[in-house]
Parts: C-alpha cells; sequence; structure tokens
C-alpha cells in the first residue's frame, strides 16, 4: 500500500517595518561615560581645577589689571569761567567745558581756550590707577578762569558767527542753529557791569540785529539783551523791565521795526502787532516815503576821466531806498573838479573794462589769471576768477568780469594814486548800496548826457539790467535797522552786497533799481562786474 508524500509549505516571515523600541522608551537612561585618565600621576579632579582656575585668573587679569597696563591715564573733570572753552591736550582738541576727558598718564599740557579770551595753560603730571581703572578710575578736577582784555571785541565775534548762521535759514529737525550770540552775552556779561563796556556791548547787539531774520536768530537775540543787562546771569524781574524798555525804545527808533518784527513772529502774535496803531502808522509813512521823487535831475553834467574811465558828476540830494523798508537817505555836496562845483560823487559811466583792467594788472601782476591758485589759497577769489565772460559780450573794452570783491578794492586803491591834483581828499571806491542806487536812478533821470559831456564818447549807461555789481559795505539783511558804523564794521559779513541784475538769463523776471542780492567777497562770476566811483575820503 503506498502512501502519499505530503508537502508542508511555510510562510514566509512577516517584516516588522515598526521601529525598533528605544529601551530610553521603557524607562532605560543611556549614557556615554568618558573617564579621564590622571596626566603625569595628578588626578583629573585636580588638573580640572587648576585649569579652570587659570583661564578665570585670565579673565580678571584683561578686566582688572591689564586696561590699566596699557592705557594708564585719570579721567579729568574739566570745568571754566565762562563756560564753553575748548579744551586742548598737548594740542590736540578733547571736548568743551564742563566735561570729562581722559588724560594719558605722564606730564601733560591742558589749554582752555575761548574766542575773545586769553588761553589759559597749565602744565602737569598725570597719573593713573592700575587695578580695577573701568570700574573705579583715578578722578580728578581742574577748573580755568579766563579772562579777556576786550569783551567787546570778544562779544563782535559771537556777533560775526551769528550774521553767518543768518544765511543758513529757520532751523528744522535736520540742524539746529547754536545759540552763539547769547552765549557770548553770557560769557562777556560780567564785563557790562562798566557803563561804558556796557554801551560798546549794546552797540554790538544792535548791529547783531541786522542779521535777525529767522524766529531762532530772533530768540537768541532777545536772550543776548537779557543776559548781557544781567551781568551774564539768569535775567531777574527788576532786569526784565530795564532790558523791556530798552527794547521798546529801540523798535521806535527804527521805522520798519514793526513789520520786520511781524515777519517773524508766530502767526497770532504776527496779527495782533499788524492791527497795532505802530504797525499802521508805520505802513502809512511808508506808503508816503514811496511817493517822492527818487532821485535827482542831475543839473548841470560834469565827465571826467580817471584811469581810462569815464565818471559822471552826481550832485547833492536825497532819494527814497525803498527796500528792505522804504526810508530816506540823503547826499551833500563837495568842492571838486572843474570851477569847484559841489557833487556828492562821482559814478563811472559804465563798468571797469577789459583796457583799464590791463592797466591795474601791469601795475599789480599779482591778480594776474596765473597766480589764481595763489589768491585761492589766500581766500582773495575762487576757481572761476577771471572766468570766460557770457557769451555774445565781446564788444570792445567791455566790461571786465569774474571778478572777486576784494579784486575790486585793489583795483579801486590803484584808481585812487591816478586821480588828478584837483581832486584832493577823494579816493576811487566801490559804492555803498545806497550811493549806487542813488546813483542809477539820477543817470535814469538824466538822459543822454548835455553841457560839457555833449561831445564826449562817455554815454551813461543805465545800470540795472546789466552785469551785478559789487558795493562796499558788509552786507546786511535788515540794513535799515540803525546801528553805529564802528560796530557795523566790527561785526562785518560774511557776504557783499551785488546791485543791477543780469541781463544774460532771459527766464528771469526783470531786475528793478531796488532789488537787493549778496555774494561771498571772494566769488567769481561771469555775471557780476563792479563801477567805482570818486567820493571824498570817508
Amino acid at each position: 500500500m503506498s502512501r502519499k508524500k505530503h508537502t508542508v509549505r511555510r510562510k514566509p516571515p512577516v517584516k516588522n517595518f515598526l521601529p525598533e523600541k528605544n529601551p530610553a522608551q521603557d524607562g532605560v537612561q543611556l549614557e556615554d561615560r568618558v573617564r579621564l585618565k590622571p596626566i603625569l600621576g595628578i588626578h583629573p579632579g585636580v588638573y580640572l581645577a587648576g585649569f579652570y582656575s587659570l583661564v578665570l585668573l585670565i579673565i580678571l587679569f584683561f578686566i582688572l589689571i591689564y586696561p590699566g597696563l596699557s592705557k594708564p591715564g585719570i579721567l579729568l573733570s574739566v570745568n571754566s569761567d565762562p563756560q564753553g572753552a575748548a579744551i586742548r591736550v598737548d594740542g590736540v582738541y578733547q571736548g568743551k567745558t564742563p566735561g570729562s576727558i581722559f588724560i594719558p598718564r605722564g606730564t601733560r599740557r591742558i589749554e582752555a581756550v575761548l574766542p575773545g579770551f586769553s588761553p589759559s595753560i597749565t602744565e602737569r603730571e598725570f597719573g593713573g590707577r592700575i587695578f580695577a581703572s573701568i570700574f573705579f578710575p583715578k578722578r580728578e578736577s581742574l577748573a580755568f578762569e579766563l579772562n579777556t582784555r576786550d569783551p567787546v571785541k570778544a562779544l563782535a565775534a559771537e556777533a560775526a558767527e551769528y550774521a553767518e548762521w543768518s544765511f543758513a535759514g529757520e532751523p528744522s529737525e535736520d540742524y539746529q542753529i547754536p545759540q552763539v550770540l547769547s552765549e557770548g552775552a553770557y560769557r562777556t556779561g560780567k564785563a557790562a557791569a562798566d557803563p561804558e563796556t556796557a554801551a560798546a556791548m549794546e552797540q554790538i547787539l544792535r548791529a547783531a540785529a541786522r542779521f535777525t531774520q529767522t524766529r531762532a536768530g530772533l530768540r537768541d537775540l532777545g536772550r543776548a539783551k537779557f543776559l548781557k543787562d544781567n551781568g551774564g546771569l539768569s535775567p531777574s524781574p527788576v532786569s526784565i523791565l530795564h532790558s523791556g524798555g530798552d527794547i521798546l525804545a529801540w523798535l521806535s527808533e527804527n521805522p520798519g521795526a514793526s513789520a520786520w518784527l511781524s515777519g517773524l513772529l508766530p502767526q497770532e502774535s504776527a496779527e495782533t502787532l499788524t492791527n497795532s496803531a505802530w504797525y499802521q502808522k508805520e505802513e502809512r509813512e511808508a506808503s508816503l516815503l514811496k511817493e517822492e521823487l527818487p532821485g535827482t535831475d542831475g543839473g548841470r553834467l560834469e565827465i571826467i576821466t580817471a584811469g581810462g574811465l569815464y565818471f559822471i558828476g552826481i550832485p547833492a540830494g536825497r532819494f527814497v531806498q525803498a527796500q528792505p523798508f522804504p526810508r530816506t537817505i540823503s547826499f551833500e555836496g563837495v568842492p571838486a573838479g572843474v570851477g569847484g562845483e559841489s557833487w556828492a560823487f562821482f559814478v563811472s559811466t559804465g563798468e571797469a573794462g577789459d583796457e583799464s583792467w590791463a592797466l591795474f594788472l601791469k601795475a599789480y601782476p599779482q591778480w594776474n589769471k596765473e597766480n589764481t591758485q595763489d589768491l585761492i589759497e589766500q581766500g582773495l577769489v575762487d576757481s572761476l576768477y577771471l572766468n570766460q565772460r557770457p557769451p555774445n559780450t565781446a564788444e570792445e573794452n567791455s566790461p571786465v568780469t569774474g571778478v572777486s570783491w576784494h579784486a575790486a578794492q585793489a583795483y579801486c586803491r590803484w584808481l585812487t594814486g591816478l586821480l588828478a591834483p584837483e581832486f584832493p581828499g577823494w579816493e576811487a571806491r566801490l559804492p555803498t548800496e545806497a550811493e549806487w542806487e542813488y546813483a542809477a536812478k539820477t543817470v535814469r533821470n538824466m538822459g543822454t548826457p548835455g553841457g560839457t559831456g555833449e561831445n564826449s564818447p562817455a554815454i551813461p549807461r543805465d545800470m540795472p539790467g546789466g552785469y551785478w555789481e559789487w558795493c562796499a559795505e558788509p552786507f546786511a539783511p535788515q540794513n535799515f535797522l540803525y546801528a553805529p558804523a564802528p560796530a557795523i564794521e566790527e561785526i562785518g559779513s560774511p557776504e557783499r552786497p551785488v546791485r543791477g541784475g543780469s541781463r544774460f538769463d532771459a527766464n528771469a523776471p526783470p531786475v528793478e533799481l531796488e532789488t537787493r542780492a549778496s555774494l561771498p567777497p571772494s566769488s567769481c562770476s561771469p555775471f557780476v562786474s563792479f563801477r567805482p566811483i570818486l567820493a571824498p575820503v570817508r
């Protein structure tokens, strides 16, 4: 009997696709242990403690010891009376008083410098602290007392800087204008105890007011007045009343002061001022002045020559200078010229020309164009000195352009030496703004010359609408505000007036006789020339 063979089929093993169990999940914590071996027989606990201690000591060394060794010195607190002095250590500027500065160890020269004051200098030996100098530096203090022999000149120096800032416009979030005038009054305030000095300082402030054309400037001017009147200290109620009375008296002495203030005060205050009887009275008087005859009809014409230029006599008279506020200006006559007739001054019938300028350069070759770089280094011209003039002006003996105010002044000094003997005590110079405008209005009223100048080739040119022409005095935006001439000259100005206007810009509006403009005295432009006058020495 046969048996059937049975084949047993086994199932393939089922693969487990689940991740293997981590023994840690069952509460078993696995660790990798590293056992340090002794080094040179030293147990690990010992040499690790030594290593960490060494690291700690190095850190402490660089924090507590190294700064005192690498940069030894002291922290010096410096002050001065008056404050605001620049501090120099061995000739290097370090800051202003009051303040603290680091002084390296050794013998140091400390200098306190303040414009208008004599420098105060001390030389001392300074040490230092080695341990913990970062946290507990060695401290010392030093005080300087600054003196000035001429407090008026010191205040004038600050007023000159105030004048420079006046051309920067109203301050904004991007920049602020420093209160330089009131700082100067604070520093020199003690000297105001002397009545004569106080009076001179008052004149400086009045001259500075001619540059006040922003609210920030007005605040600085007012603060300077109160500080000056109170000896550099904060004003008391009595001094406030005294200063306020002075300010009101000064305002009443200056026609146009109400219009000037109305442009500087906040809107609400300005509206109150413009509705006041004071403001309306000044406006009525200004309107009446504008109706006066501008200039004179000239009368008899006399023309003289000097340095290759023709000069026409401008008689005595008066006129209304309209800008920036109308006011009457008078000119007295002085005997001069043929027949000894009286003239206010003589004005060139045109700008200084190429031929006359060539004669000047022959006598003073240092003003040649080849010397431009030397003149620039002296601050007398800029890179456009004697540059090419505007197009279409190549006529014979055309006006010289691209001259700075300094160059024009040098030319006038040369021309003074050429005056004929019949003009003793006279000089050639640039006109003042008032003289330029008076001459321009007089020449316009003359028309075609007659009398002794009938056959003369010197035909007076209408002065406005041609080149801008340099004028003599420092430019002040509010020149109608009165200040004594010495104070005006002491402060000076960063710019000089130019009058006349340019005919070369067809898109520009017409330039009137009264239009005012200004440029830095070293500026040279192909649109700027000059027209000298002959006048009695001032």
